[in-house]
């Protein structure tokens, strides 16, 4: 039987506020915003979404839906490509990216729908559940605050945890040795500076984190200077990561020498698509990736890649995406499934737009 062409695109847009203002060591903000794509075959959808600006569901409406009407879900990597051709003059990076990525996200759903195939068996699985690390422990949490979202992550059975640092030297300091005292000692402490340092302070920060035994380092100068990245990671024995706002293959080359393990974000870096591509050339320099927030969308491909260390189960994230889906897959001793357990939707990655999600719509896009 001949698959049927995509004949329908729709974008939504859900804002989801934060408990109270959250901050890293260079951005604050209080709310998440989902931009959130369905594409239609006849009788079945596919469902993708990204973590982006409002801005990413109009390069969806106005670039990339035209070409999608009309075309194969089977011929994914083609869609991909011409995907980037058309927005060739407006740049394929930042918002682009994003929009690319939850169109690519929708497809392979589709794809497996219409394959009647849930979508780790169509990528095929080398585990059948990802690590996760407990991710947030923002700079303006109090003792109490953290140690509460510490205390939780270590009752999910995570053995790994990450805070934000970047502010105050001293203070930062303070709240890595109170996760230590609340952590177990086979769990790893992580931090994440968000480009907060030059490679100087970067340097005498990383002495002190690993002699507090610090394991991972992330972003400790901005990951546009990958030349900084490799003079830290250089001077230290804890990893230097980087990674997450990766947007194409290339801008993976660049960084894959200077860092210990690479981040990859599927909700940026161009979907299923992109992240596979990136991943090989990871695995072509003999680097480790770890995926970056999304959980419930990186499930999937994460059990697919055998050179992928854990998932971030990040707390904005973990809160909202099951107020957004339905079907979302549960972290269970400290590792995330492939897909949710729900056997009233057995195909693709398993996950439905929630009525819940209604309260959070924010827009409509405005008509030509």
């Amino acid at each position: 039987m001949k698959t049927p062409d995509i004949d329908g695109i729709t974008v939504e847009v859900y804002r989801f506020p934060t408990p109270q203002p959250e901050a890293d060591g260079t951005l604050t903000w209080d709310a998440t915003t989902a931009v959130v794509v369905t594409v239609a075959a006849e009788y079945e959808r596919g469902l993708g979404w990204t973590y982006s600006s409002p801005a990413a569901a109009t390069v969806i409406e106005r670039h990339l839906a035209p070409l999608l009407l009309g075309s194969s879900p089977d011929d994914i990597p083609d869609t991909w490509d011409r995907m980037h051709k058309a927005c060739r003059n407006i740049g394929t990076s930042g918002v682009v990216a994003h929009a690319i990525s939850a169109v690519d996200i929708a497809l392979w759903d589709l794809k497996a729908r219409l394959l009647e195939l849930p979508l780790p068996t169509l990528f095929g699985k080398v585990r059948e559940a990802t690590a996760v690390y407990g991710s947030g422990g923002f700079v303006n949490l109090s003792d109490d605050q953290l140690a509460e979202q510490v205390l939780a992550w270590e009752s999910a059975g995570c053995t790994a945890v990450k805070i934000k640092i970047g502010i105050d030297r001293r203070r930062d300091l303070e709240r890595i040795a109170l996760v230590d005292k609340l952590t177990g000692n086979d769990t790893q402490i992580m931090v994440d500076a968000n480009g907060a340092y030059s490679p100087g302070e970067a340097r005498r920060m990383g002495h002190e984190l690993d002699r507090l035994g610090v394991t991972w380092f992330e972003e400790p100068v901005t990951s546009d200077d990958p030349a900084g990245l490799r003079m830290v990671r250089d001077a230290l024995r804890c990893d230097v990561t980087a990674g997450e706002y990766i947007c194409t293959a290339a801008e993976a080359v660049h960084l894959i020498d200077a860092v210990d393990c690479l981040q990859l974000d599927v909700t940026r870096c161009g979907g299923y698509t992109g992240f596979r591509y990136a991943a090989s050339l990871a695995a072509y320099h003999h680097r480790d990736i770890s995926a970056h927030c999304a959980p419930a969308l990186t499930a999937s491909i994460a059990a697919s890649m055998p050179r992928l260390r854990h998932v971030e189960w990040f707390i904005d994230h973990a809160r909202l995406e099951p107020l957004l889906v339905e079907g979302a897959p549960q972290v269970q001793d400290g590792r995330i499934p492939p897909r949710g357990n729900s056997d009233a939707d057995p195909f693709g990655h398993g996950m439905r737009l929630a009525a819940t999600a209604a309260d959070y719509r924010i827009s409509v896009l405005p008509p030509d």
